[in-house]
């Protein structure tokens, strides 16, 4: 996906947008199941978090690139860094909700 974001030529502002709300709303249902303990609200928790970060990493690789073609020649550090920051934390997120999925809980 981050292939997709950085090489296709629709914006992707809007999704990015939804998928901003769609996160907070993920964050209050998860909050929810902690009291509710419910397995099958979890799967339906985890299948969300894994499509809500699959278009978050195109959304942030479309911003990084934009970001760096906007930005001065002085701050090309600056947001390596940030985009590092917010594709890391996609990647990371992504990779513990596909735990859920593929995860022995034996």
């Amino acid at each position: 996906m981050s292939v997709y974001g950085y090489f296709t030529t629709q914006d992707l502002t809007r999704w990015g947008t939804f998928l901003i709300m769609a996160l907070f709303g993920l964050i209050i249902v998860s909050l929810v199941n902690l009291f509710m303990k419910s397995s099958g609200l979890e799967w339906i928790i985890s299948g969300a978090g894994v499509l809500i970060f699959i278009g978050l990493t195109a959304w942030d690789t479309q911003n990084i690139k934009r970001m760096a073609l906007a930005a001065p020649f002085e701050a090309y550090g600056k947001v390596a860094t940030i985009g590092a920051l917010s594709l890391y934390l996609d990647f990371i997120n992504l990779f513990l909700y596909l735990l859920r999925f593929f995860g022995n809980r034996n």
